[in-house]
């Protein structure tokens, strides 16, 4: 009987061969795959969906990248001094253009201006103290000087309206080599100044703190229930009476009438705060936030401080916000209803 006998060299190519095979024909698959892959690619960035550049011009950054989100459009931001202070944080410059057709995921040039390059003091004297003041509270770039208020600040008394700038130092036009603080003088307004109050007994509480507004006197509102021949929700007492000449900053006294109706889950109230005195009236706001979210305004009036009395009708549950100069000081939540005497 004869063995069957194998060529070790033989089952070497063999094996060699089958791999060669398996090995062009992985790479073959892998090819197939690749070019699918691109024409895919190429098919997708054929087919990307056209936008339009919008308009952001003039907004503030953040409101300019949500539009550009929204489009499908990329920032590509750049900071650049410009020629009025008024520009700082805002777009100065766009590329493309508003309004022109691109594809979605386009990159948009966006130039931020960082204000103006100050090399010497401006001249403050004349301009209201608190817009001053605001002015400089602004952020300051990288390597630039700082420039605060000192305090305390000065007041005096003027003809000049209250809060306006009377003098400064530095003086202006005098040279920023580093971080420096200003000094300033502030009127109080005239001196023995008095104001005449106006009619107010009849009007509703929003008529009343227009009428109010900008004379130079605090006011203080009381609450007390209806009576029967009242109209609701309105003035129907105050003190100094109307034409009285009183001294600038004196405070006027009103009784407002409860309401003839309310809703259900309606508050009508006063707000209380005593807040710091301020030297001459500063812009005060008192909001309210409901409970669905909304934000609405109760009050916008310029008050001296101390004793702040604001009437509300508003819904169970609202927040009530006190600020002035646009800096909160107070809120509170509205809870429970008035008590008439």
């Amino acid at each position: 009987m004869s063995l069957l006998k194998i060529d070790p060299k033989s089952t070497e190519d063999y094996v060699s061969n089958h791999f060669k095979f398996f090995l062009l024909s992985l790479f073959g698959v892998l090819a197939i795959v690749g070019i699918i892959a691109v024409s895919i690619f190429f098919v997708i960035v054929r087919g990307a969906e056209q936008t339009l550049v919008p308009d952001v011009m003039g907004r503030e950054l953040t409101e300019a990248l949500i539009e550009l989100q929204d489009k499908g459009l990329y920032p590509m931001i750049q900071l650049r001094y410009s020629q009025t202070a008024g520009d700082r944080g805002l777009i100065v410059e766009q590329e493309p253009a508003a309004g022109t057709i691109v594809r979605a995921g386009r990159r948009v040039r966006l130039v931020v201006s960082q204000g103006v390059l100050i090399s010497s003091v401006d001249n403050f004297i004349g301009l209201n103290f608190n817009e001053v003041a605001q002015s400089l509270q602004g952020p300051v770039a990288a390597g630039l000087p700082a420039i605060s208020v000192r305090e305390p600040v000065m007041f005096d008394f003027s003809t000049a309206p209250a809060g306006t700038v009377l003098q400064q130092n530095p003086q202006p036009g005098a040279g920023i080599t580093g971080d420096l603080y200003m000094e300033f003088v502030v009127s109080r307004g005239p001196f023995n100044a008095l104001v005449t109050v106006p009619q107010l007994t009849g009007l509703n509480p929003a008529q009343a703190l227009s009428a109010i507004d900008g004379l130079g006197v605090n006011f203080e509102f009381n609450l007390r229930q209806r009576a029967a021949h009242e109209a609701g929700e309105t003035v129907v007492a105050q003190s100094p009476p109307p034409n009285a000449s009183v001294p600038y900053g004196s405070t006027v006294q009103l009784v407002i009438s409860s309401p003839a109706s309310m809703a259900s889950g309606e508050v009508f109230n006063t707000f209380r705060f005593t807040a710091p005195r301020n030297p001459y009236p500063l812009a005060m706001s008192l909001e309210a936030v409901l409970p669905s979210g909304e934000r609405v305004s109760v009050a916008n009036v310029e008050h001296h401080g101390g004793v702040i009395s604001v009437p509300y009708r508003l819904p169970l549950g609202s927040i009530l916000i006190l600020s002035m100069q646009n800096r909160e000081l107070h809120r509170e939540m509205v809870v429970s209803q008035q008590s008439f005497l």
